[in-house]
Formats: structure tokens, sequence, C-alpha cells
């Protein structure tokens, strides 16, 4: 079984944005959605995938966590 970096998709209250996405990042979504059912056994709609894959960047991204500190200390939040 391969290590996807995407598991489990939480199930939270929803933020609802319209955005549009080139064609072959939504038949890469699909793929990736099929792979988690093959692999987890669970389905996915693709769409729920955006927001896993965006956590899953912005929480490995150190220069962001970086910034993002260092924005929140400048603010005087916690």
């Amino acid at each position: 079984m391969s290590k996807l970096k995407i598991g489990v998709v939480q199930d939270d209250k929803p933020v609802t944005m319209t955005i549009k996405l080139p064609a072959t990042v939504h038949r890469d979504l699909t793929a990736y959605a099929a792979v988690l059912k093959r692999e987890a056994g669970h389905v996915v709609d693709p769409n729920a995938l955006v927001a896993a894959m965006l956590e899953r960047f912005m929480a490995t991204d150190r220069a962001f966590r970086r910034a993002r500190r260092q924005i929140q200390k400048d603010d005087g939040v916690a």
C-alpha cells in the first residue's frame, strides 16, 4: 500500500468558496479520490480533497508557519 499524504478527510463545518481549477487538476483530484477508495476503502468526494490538500500543504510549509507566527506576534495574537 502506498503512503498517501491525504488520508482521512475531516468532516468540519465548511465555508463555501467558488474556485476554478484547470481540468488537469480536477482529473488528478478524481484519480486521487479513486486511489483513496481503493487503498483506504472509503469514498471521498474529490471536492473535499481540496481543503485537505491545502491544509496539509500549509501545515508542512515551514516558511508559512514562521511568517504566520511573526504576524501573530506583531499583532499581539496568541
